[in-house]
Formats: C-alpha cells, sequence, structure tokens
C-alpha cells in the first residue's frame, strides 16, 4: 500500500489519464469501503475549480461528484450567481466515501483524518496542475485546511481572497451540505442566499480578471 498517491500520478499528465489511473487507487484504507474511487469531472480548462470534501453517499454509486442533494443545491446556487457549471471543474480532496452504518440511514458520512486527506491529496494537486484554473474556491473547512494549511478558517476567509501559488484567486466558503443541514426554512433561505452571494462574488472577480 502506498503512503500516499504520489507514485501512482502519471508523469505524462491530462485528465482522462488522471481519472484511469485513480481507479485503482489504494493509498489510503477508504478504497476498501467505497463503491469506486469518484475524481472530479468539468472543462478541462475551467476557468473556476470548486473542492469540496468528499463524495457523498450517491456520489459512490454514480462516480461522479456533486450530484446528490448539495450538488442539486450547488447547481442552483450556480446558476443564480451566473455560472454555469459546464464552465467550471468540480472535485474533493478525498475520492471514496468515508462512511459508518447508521440505524437512521444505511451509511452515514464520517470526516476524513489527517491521514486520508494526506494519501489523496496528490490527484487533487495533480488536477489544480492540469485545470490551471483562474478561479480555485474551498468548499468547507476540509478543502481550505487541505490547501490552504491547518490553520485556514473558513469564517475568517470567507468572501476574501487569499494569496496563494495555487490560482490567481483563492477563496473558501461554505460547504453546500451545511446549508441543508440549517435549522429551518428561513435559516436555510439566508444561508443560501450568502452562499450564491460568495459565489457571484468570484464571478464578478473572474470578469474583472478578464478585462
Amino acid at each position: 500500500m502506498s503512503r500516499t498517491a504520489a507514485e501512482l500520478v502519471p508523469a505524462r499528465r491530462s485528465l482522462p489519464a488522471l481519472r484511469d489511473a485513480a481507479r485503482g487507487c489504494r493509498a489510503c484504507p477508504l478504497w476498501k469501503r467505497g463503491t469506486q474511487t469518484v475524481f472530479g469531472e468539468g472543462a478541462a480548462r475551467a476557468r473556476l475549480m470548486l473542492v469540496g470534501e468528499q463524495p457523498g453517499d450517491r456520489e459512490d454509486v454514480s462516480g461522479r461528484p456533486f450530484v446528490g442533494p448539495a450538488g442539486r443545491l450547488l447547481d442552483r446556487a450556480l446558476e443564480e450567481a451566473g455560472i454555469a457549471r459546464a464552465d467550471a471543474y468540480v472535485t474533493n480532496v478525498v475520492k471514496h466515501f468515508k462512511w459508518v452504518p447508521s440505524a437512521r440511514k444505511s451509511r452515514l458520512h464520517q470526516k476524513p483524518n489527517a491521514r486520508e486527506v494526506g494519501a489523496c491529496l496528490p490527484w487533487l494537486e495533480a488536477e489544480i496542475d492540469t485545470v490551471r484554473p483562474r478561479a480555485l474556491v474551498c468548499l468547507g473547512s476540509t478543502a481550505a485546511q487541505a490547501l490552504l494549511g491547518r490553520e485556514a478558517r473558513v469564517t475568517r476567509i470567507r468572501g476574501a481572497f487569499v494569496r496563494s501559488s495555487l490560482a490567481p484567486l483563492v477563496t473558501a466558503t461554505v460547504h453546500p451540505s451545511s446549508i441543508l443541514r440549517a435549522r429551518g426554512d428561513d435559516e436555510r433561505r439566508r444561508e443560501t442566499q450568502r452562499f450564491v452571494e460568495d459565489l457571484r462574488e468570484v464571478r464578478r472577480a473572474l470578469d474583472g480578471d478578464d478585462a
């Protein structure tokens, strides 16, 4: 078993080559419980890259990122912000679904640990290096800390652009799944609109970057 996926990343990089190589990844134990590797998808030269934590139950079954309830919320928010999902690249830090059995749900999401994040990070780094987005948005704390350092806090940097070698424009916002967990319809609507405004600010920055 590899300590990280670094030795599995092909020297000649393209998204199809990376996706094929990642299918057999066993760099951490999560492959034993996940149905399949869930790699990123989207435009090969997308201006915008969105990075979440890990695939969920629906993603694990389908093999595609952000197709469950959180993905549908993300799609609506992107549309409202004036961003076509087809023009973006969406992915996760960890490529296998980590879950535990639950009495209420057959498979309950469990947060990946530092070992699992570190093992999978070479795949994400290769995606960023291949796509070379103009803007990179970390969705939630796992993505922010994996890419911006362990001290990164979404509450501190949300709505601001931070200096990073990852892309000209780098920021963080909440993961759409956190909005789904909001208590009550009013809070969910408020958090959704705030999320939309975060994405709208990224679009404005991209438009200004192209001017």
